[in-house]
């Protein structure tokens, strides 16, 4: 016998717990919601899930997900113990959804000690960083071997940008106009020594030193300097000392440290002139940058 109801002053039905009662029998009997609604003419959605709550829907009204399969999938290897990551590589599918999928299971127990975990971790840090330096290696050679010979016009213009950034400059308070050239990188200074050779500069107006730290080895360093440049210890000028400063702590304690070698060009006046009209005539002949055409 079907339950009557009728709505009262509020909207609400009447006999609220008899139509739940015959509503959750319904429901048991496998009948859907739509069916339950026709049956006891509960045409209010909420009502009509308010006498089904905490019931569940029968199999026969789910549809089928395309993602079940996987998550059943997911759940089975969480089980037997694999990782997040090892689950999405597996299944193709995001770390995002597995964590969803698995989250009620308990953590596999590790299946190796912590030194184990480790060293594993160290070993494979070990493997990322010689991929890296391979990569690195290459893209240095390909770019050292895209260069090709260097024509004098090129050395010419390598030379002058060079020295415009770690020469020494006239200023306007300081008129000098003189080439003056210090720096601690062997590549450096040889590109330089060889930019002078291109302007006829010869080795005899050369004044050169070694500006180091006053605890540093200074005597291995003039000999290190001396077989880079080619010259004798013998005619190097007395080297620049730097005074410690308590207040700091010093980096390049290293015995690879070595200081700067500092060259100084004797009448080089015209040199100096030259050199700076180059650089603004490098600036000049530069194009200026489309910013408004670039995408």
């Amino acid at each position: 016998m079907r339950v009557t109801h009728s709505p009262g002053k509020n909207g609400k039905y009447e006999d609220f717990e008899g139509l739940r009662e015959r509503a959750v029998a319904l429901r048991r009997e496998g009948y859907s919601l739509r069916q339950i609604r026709d049956e006891l003419k509960i045409f209010n959605n909420d009502i009509l899930n308010r006498l089904v709550k905490g019931e569940p829907p029968p199999e026969w009204t789910k549809r089928p997900r395309a993602k079940d399969e996987l998550r059943e999938r997911a759940r089975e290897l969480r089980m037997q113990g694999w990782t997040y990551n090892q689950i999405q590589a597996e299944l193709g599918c995001s770390k995002s959804s597995v964590s969803l999928w698995v989250r009620d299971l308990p953590h596999p127990e590790p299946k190796c000690t912590p030194e184990e975990q480790r060293a594993r971790m160290n070993a494979g840090l070990a493997k990322l960083r010689a991929n890296q330096d391979r990569e690195r290696v290459a893209t240095k050679q390909a770019a050292a071997a895209a260069i090709g010979e260097l024509s004098d016009r090129e050395l010419f213009i390598a030379g002058v940008a060079l020295y415009w950034a770690e020469g020494a400059k006239d200023k306007p308070y300081r008129r000098t106009e003189v080439l003056q050239f210090i720096n601690s990188d062997p590549n450096v200074i040889k590109l330089f020594l060889r930019w002078l050779e291109l302007l006829d500069v010869t080795r005899d107006r050369l004044t050169v030193r070694v500006s180091i730290h006053e605890s540093a080895d200074v005597e291995a360093a003039e000999k290190f300097w001396a077989d880079i440049i080619g010259l004798d210890v013998s005619s190097f000028s007395k080297a620049t000392l730097k005074k410690h400063n308590p207040r700091t702590v010093r980096k390049n304690t290293e015995d690879s440290y070595r200081g700067c070698l500092v060259i100084y060009v004797r009448q080089s006046a015209d040199l100096y002139r030259r050199m700076e009209g180059a650089w603004y005539g490098i600036v000049g002949a530069a194009p200026a940058a489309d910013l408004e055409n670039r995408t």
